[in-house]
C-alpha cells in the first residue's frame, strides 16, 4: 500500500477518516505490514503484505466466501498475460476509450488478477483503485506493485470503504456472481462524485437460456462443489472442444465470404470473439464459467432499471457479443 492511498479510503463501520498506525516500508515504498485506524470509532484494519483488508470470508455469509474462495484460487492460478487483454476490456467498457481514464480518480469494482488495474493505470489515470474480496488480491498487488498509481485493497463491494471522490468507477464480470448484483451496483454507484461516470458489464439473460437451463444447474449442483485443483483438470476437456471449434470452424468461417455462413452458427458472435485466444485463456474462460457457485443472467429490462434507480444519464446500454449487457453513464 502506498500511503496516497489513504486520501481515498474510510472506515468501513462509521465512514471515518482512517491513519496508518505499526507500519514498516520496502524498499519501494509500500507499507507493507501495519494497521489502519479510524479517528472516529476507533475500529481498526490489517495491513498485510501491502494489502489493506477490510473483510475476512470467515465471518462471511457462505454463499459469497465460496463465491470468493473460488474465485481467488483461479486468479492464484490463471496469472498469465495477454496482449489481447486490451482490446477485450474496451469492448466490455464501450464506449470508453483509454483517453478517458486521464487524470481520474478510478474504482474498479471486482479487480481479480488486476489486468484491467493496470491498463487503467498505464492509460494515465491519476490514481486506480482494484478492490477485490478474494485471495485474488495479492496476484493483482504483484502485478501491479510497480505503478505510482495502482492500488489494491481487499474488501467486500457491499461495504466499500472508499470516499465519495471518485470519477469514474466500473465493474466488469462481477456483479452477476454476487448473491444480489443490484445491491453491487448501487454500492459502486455510491462511491462516484456528482457528474463522475459508471461502467458495467453483465451476463445477459437474452440468449443465454440454454446456459441457465442446462449449464447453470450442473455448476451449482456440481462444479462449483468440486476441488478447484480437480476442476482445473476436469475442465481441460470442454476446453478442448471449445478450443477446437473456435480455431477450426468459427474463426476459418468468419474469415469466407464476409462471415455470411459464420453468422447462422451457434453462439458466433462470442466464440469468434475469443478464437483468438490460445489454449491458457480459452481454459480460463471455461474454468470461470464452472467454477462459480453464483452466477445471474440479467435481463435487459432489470438492467435498465438499475440506471434509472441511480438517476444516471448520457447512459448507454448495449447489447455485447449476442449473450451480455455493457452499460456506461453519468452519475
Amino acid at each position: 500500500m502506498r500511503q496516497r492511498l489513504l486520501q481515498y479510503l474510510a472506515c468501513r463501520a462509521c465512514d471515518g477518516s482512517l491513519e496508518l498506525s505499526g507500519v514498516s516500508f520496502s524498499d519501494d515504498s509500500h507499507v507493507l505490514e501495519g494497521e489502519l485506524a479510524c479517528t472516529s470509532c476507533k475500529a481498526g484494519f490489517p495491513i498485510t503484505r501491502g494489502i489493506p483488508r477490510f473483510a475476512a470470508l470467515e465471518k462471511l455469509d457462505p454463499g459469497k466466501a465460496a463465491t470468493a474462495a473460488n474465485f481467488g484460487w483461479q486468479w492464484q492460478h490463471f496469472t498469465q498475460e495477454d496482449q489481447k487483454y486490451a482490446d477485450q476490456f474496451l469492448g466490455w467498457i464501450a464506449p470508453v476509450t483509454p483517453e478517458f481514464f486521464k487524470d481520474k480518480i478510478v474504482l474498479e469494482g471486482g479487480c481479480g488478477k488486476g489486468r484491467h488495474t493496470q491498463l487503467a493505470a498505464v492509460w494515465g489515470a491519476q490514481d486506480v483503485i482494484g478492490v477485490d474480496l478474494s485471495a485474488a488480491v495479492d496476484t493483482a498487488f504483484a502485478a501491479t506493485r510497480h505503478l505510482e498509481n495502482a492500488h489494491i485493497i481487499q474488501a467486500d463491494i457491499y461495504q466499500l470503504p472508499i470516499k465519495k471522490r471518485i470519477d469514474y468507477a466500473f465493474s466488469v464480470g462481477v456483479l452477476h456472481h454476487l448473491p444480489d448484483a443490484h445491491r453491487g451496483f448501487l454500492s459502486l454507484a455510491s462511491k462516484v462524485r456528482a457528474g463522475g461516470h459508471l461502467s458495467a458489464w453483465v451476463y445477459g439473460a437474452e440468449n443465454n437460456e440454454w446456459i441457465t437451463r442446462l449449464v447453470s444447474p450442473m455448476r451449482e449442483h456440481l462444479t462449483s462443489r468440486i476441488n478447484p485443483r480437480t476442476l482445473l483438470h476436469l475442465s481441460k476437456v470442454p476446453t478442448a472442444l471449445v478450443y477446437l471449434a473456435t480455431k477450426l470452424v468459427y474463426r476459418p468461417l468468419n474469415r469466407v465470404a464476409g462471415g455470411a455462413m459464420a453468422r447462422r452458427l451457434f453462439y458466433n458472435d462470442y466464440l469468434l470473439a475469443i478464437s483468438g485466444f490460445g489454449w491458457k485463456e480459452q481454459h480460463t474462460i471455461v474454468f470461470d464459467h464452472l467454477v462459480a457457485p453464483t452466477a445471474h443472467y440479467i435481463p435487459s429490462g432489470e438492467f435498465e432499471q438499475w440506471w434509472r434507480d441511480i438517476d444516471a444519464t448520457e447512459v448507454s446500454i448495449q447489447w455485447h457479443n449476442k449473450n451480455s449487457w455493457r452499460g456506461f453513464g453519468r452519475v
